[in-house]
């Protein structure tokens, strides 16, 4: 007998409003993405096992940076 069990995570898109990056400093579309990692039993996600974390995606670099929940107005 065997138990397949593990974490997931996956990304959810919540929103895009056109602000400057902080990286490459472009005034371009950014993503707003909220990460969730649940804890998986045979490939079935079960329960979260960590707080959700968001991050911004911009559209012209590309660049992943970590991000507050609310976009600025």
């Amino acid at each position: 007998m065997f138990v397949l069990f593990g974490l997931r995570s996956k990304d959810h898109l919540v929103g895009t409003r056109t602000m400057t990056c902080e990286i490459c400093r472009w005034e371009a579309p950014q993503q707003l993405i909220r990460r969730t990692t649940k804890f998986t039993l045979f490939f079935v996600p079960l329960f979260p096992v960590k707080p959700a974390s968001h991050y911004l995606v911009c559209g012209h670099c590309l660049g992943f940076r970590k991000a507050d929940a609310r976009l600025p107005a």
